[in-house]
């Protein structure tokens, strides 16, 4: 356990855990506290990694990339979306210019390779007294030297090194997320159009659970909420603000 300089730009103050519950409520908790824009937490291992609606994001130790980040923004919170696109566009440059594996965005907050997932981001926010956003913490989970998967993940999950066919480092990984990152940020009314442009969902056939019912159709266009605008067979238009989507393969 250990914290480190600030990294490029002077953004990022990092500090590193060989073992945790979760990344994300660990930095919720001390951005609740105080802590300052920047804080980057990175773990060896997680014992109860949180995915999206409660899911569990579980790796053996040393395997993935684990990260949260804490953003202070000024920010509307209905555009706190934004920093997740965001925080997705700079792990999609990350893993190319670190492993040269070519990912594409999958709707709303996955990288994949093929429709294999490679990584998953989660954003988790803090509101002041008054409702105003005061915090946002960005999560991921990104797979970096993975031997074989278990029979459930299997078919659907993939790793840097079996893209690459070569051993990749994780700092190298993180290092390169960071400083894309702080980019971005910097300039996040550019974020939505190369969102949209990295985005493998656009033009598929998807199929989206909603929970109480099941929604399919080509996925078309993201609007300025980042919700997925999915139309149906009959020419109906859906907005799409949760759910979980699936790649159909072309008839």
């Amino acid at each position: 356990m250990g914290d480190e300089p600030a990294s490029r730009r002077g953004r990022w103050h990092i500090r590193r855990l060989d073992i945790i519950d979760s990344t994300n409520r660990w930095l919720l908790d001390v951005a609740r506290a105080g802590a300052s824009d920047g804080l980057v937490v990175v773990a060896d291992h997680q014992t109860a990694g949180r995915g999206r609606r409660g899911r569990t994001w579980s790796a053996p130790p040393g395997s993935s990339l684990l990260v949260s980040v804490l953003v202070r923004p000024r920010l509307d919170i209905g555009r706190a979306h934004v920093l997740t696109m965001a925080a997705g566009l700079a792990l999609r440059a990350a893993v190319e210019r670190a492993a040269g594996v070519h990912a594409g965005l999958k709707w709303p907050n996955d990288l994949v390779v093929n429709d294999r997932k490679l990584a998953g981001l989660l954003a988790e926010t803090d509101l002041s007294a008054n409702g105003e956003l005061s915090a946002v913490v960005i999560g991921v989970g990104c797979n970096i030297e993975w031997r074989d998967f278990p029979p459930e993940l299997a078919e659907g999950a993939t790793a840097c090194n079996l893209e690459a066919g070569r051993s990749v480092d994780r700092a190298d990984v993180l290092d390169a997320f960071l400083d894309d990152l702080a980019l971005r940020l910097d300039d996040l009314d550019a974020v939505p159009d190369a969102y949209r442009s990295a985005l493998a969902t656009l033009g598929r056939r998807v199929r989206v659970d909603l929970g109480a019912r099941v929604l399919e159709g080509t996925a078309t266009d993201i609007d300025e909420f980042g919700q997925l605008l999915v139309t149906t067979d009959d020419g109906t238009t859906e907005v799409v603000a949760v759910g979980d989507v699936v790649h159909l393969r072309d008839a």
